[in-house]
């Protein structure tokens, strides 16, 4: 924008945001149903209600229409109102704080914004006569879905509850599977336009203090307008923005929370959005699923294997199927080599870019199949795929090897459980298969030295992201390669306590 001055800009909104705060209600009714008109123009949904009781006092009852429900209004605020029993209760907050006592009191303020702030969070305000305070009573009424089974993060045994958009029904969930008064959930607000509640949850002793503060310090250092979902966070409060692989951990499972929370580490809760965040976060707690702990460990440490395995086939094999056809054909043996001869015969293209076309075919029918409805979706991925891959193959126009290398490609990524970690290792192949395009194994050699390297330096939050391999740490390696059975990791921490109080 031509004349932009950002520095000029960030001052006016930070002088308009202080006078907002510092404004304060006067004595008079009027004034005071003055400032919230002006405050609230042309916001059809505000409703000004006027009530007199029976002593002919008049209030001003101020909400937002959608906010609020209706019949908790009726029978607690204006019924208590219009039937109060003494001349002289307005000048004692707290007898008519008493007439309301079954609905929540968010308080009195003489400040606009805070009074403004409830009404904008489904609290009714209330102007009274004569006093320049201005009280508050929590009857939101909020659009809220029930619980249902996370949908990015599906298991077959384990709970079936999921993170909903609403940010106290997500603390109780976690509240439920901890019952200890050492969970700790500190409330910040981020966003000036949104006012977007974030909770910052942690079990006090358990995790290090030092990220704890390390987390306070980052989010309040976020200037945004709004908070629509927690990535808005994540991308503020992540350590290396350039990286492909995620610093921080999303999650809509309570369970995976607050094992998480065990372990030390932070939850970042944000509200309207069903994504929770955690943090530390390590290379391999992308590749762990939930469900790994709620079947039998030989049968987890085998699935999770497997896992690591298709993970170097998502990034290695277009590139090595490009390398060695290209570069080094002596590594073949011969009866493959002329298969693989006999069907690029008629192929026009280079390996390199018939591995890069089919490539991206497949990222538009996966991305294609996501943005359709749920009823055609898949169907347009499945087919679109196979009739694509059979024509191309026929035409000519690519080999039958490439696409039974990109099908397994693909299919590789499925068995990642974290879905933002997937999304970093399906970046990866790209730069892997252009180096193998320009110089063979020599260029996946170095792509698999610049990717430990990038590994081994990257931290999250202070703590290296591929601990406790690289650095080393031998009494962490339980739940990395393997999954050791519970009671030997039991037995482990008792041992370490035992030995701890003999010292």
């Amino acid at each position: 924008m031509r004349g932009f001055n950002r520095e000029r800009f960030n001052k006016m909104n930070s002088t308009e945001l202080e006078e907002d705060t510092n404004r304060e209600f006067t004595s008079d009714i009027h004034q005071n149903e003055k400032i919230f008109k002006e405050t609230f123009q042309d916001c059809s949904d505000l409703e000004f209600r006027r009530v007199e009781d029976n002593h002919n006092n008049h209030f001003l009852v101020i909400y937002i229409e959608n906010l609020i429900n209706k019949k908790m209004l009726e029978e607690y605020v204006i019924k208590p109102l219009t039937s109060l029993r003494k001349e002289n209760i307005l000048k004692e907050e707290g007898e008519l704080k008493s007439e309301m006592l079954p609905i929540n009191t968010s308080g009195s303020s003489t400040k606009v914004s805070q009074i403004i702030r409830n009404i904008l969070e489904g609290d009714v305000a209330i102007i009274i006569p004569g006093r320049k305070s201005v009280m508050s009573f929590s009857i939101p009424d909020l659009p809220k879905r029930s619980l249902e089974e996370s949908s990015s993060e599906p298991v077959i045994r384990g709970p079936k509850d999921g993170f909903i958009e609403n940010i106290s029904t997500n603390i109780s969930l976690i509240r439920t599977r901890l019952k200890t008064s050492k969970l700790k959930v500190e409330f910040i607000t981020v966003g000036r336009y949104s006012q977007t509640r974030i909770a910052i949850t942690y079990l006090k002793g358990t995790a290090q203090e030092k990220i704890v503060d390390e987390v306070r310090k980052r989010l309040n250092s976020i200037q945004l307008d709004d908070v629509l979902e927690s990535a808005y966070i994540e991308e503020f409060i992540e350590d290396q923005p350039y990286s492909p692989f995620p610093q921080v951990h999303s999650t809509e499972r309570p369970d995976v929370v607050v094992a998480e929370l065990l372990e030390g580490k932070v939850a970042i809760i944000v509200d309207t959005t069903p994504f929770v965040l955690v943090v530390p976060m390590t290379f391999w707690a992308g590749l762990q699923a939930s469900e790994d702990y709620y079947v039998r460990w030989p049968v987890a440490t085998f699935v999770r294997w497997i896992r690591f395995l298709f993970v170097n086939f998502a990034i290695f094999a277009p590139s090595l199927y490009v390398a060695i056809t290209t570069f080094h054909q002596e590594m073949i043996p011969t009866s493959l080599v002329l298969r693989i001869a006999a069907s690029r015969e008629s192929v026009p293209f280079p390996a390199m870019v018939e591995a890069l076309f089919i490539e991206i075919i497949f990222e538009a029918l996966r991305e294609a199949g996501i943005r359709l409805p749920k009823q055609i979706g898949q169907a347009i991925s499945i087919v679109g795929g196979l009739v694509i891959g059979q024509a191309a193959v026929q035409a000519g126009l690519i080999s039958a090897p490439v696409v039974i290398i990109v099908s397994i490609t693909g299919i590789s990524i499925f068995t990642i459980p974290r879905y933002s970690f997937a999304n970093g290792i399906r970046l990866l192949r790209f730069p892997m298969l252009f180096l193998a395009g320009a110089m063979g194994l020599y260029g996946i050699v170095l792509g698999v030295l610049g990717i430990i390297l990038h590994l081994t330096s990257l931290r999250s939050f202070g703590v290296l992201y591929f601990s406790p391999i690289a650095p080393l740490k031998f009494s962490a390696m339980k739940d990395v390669l393997i999954r050791a059975p519970a009671w030997a990791k039991f037995r482990h921490s008792m041992k370490s306590k035992s030995r701890g109080n003999l010292k």
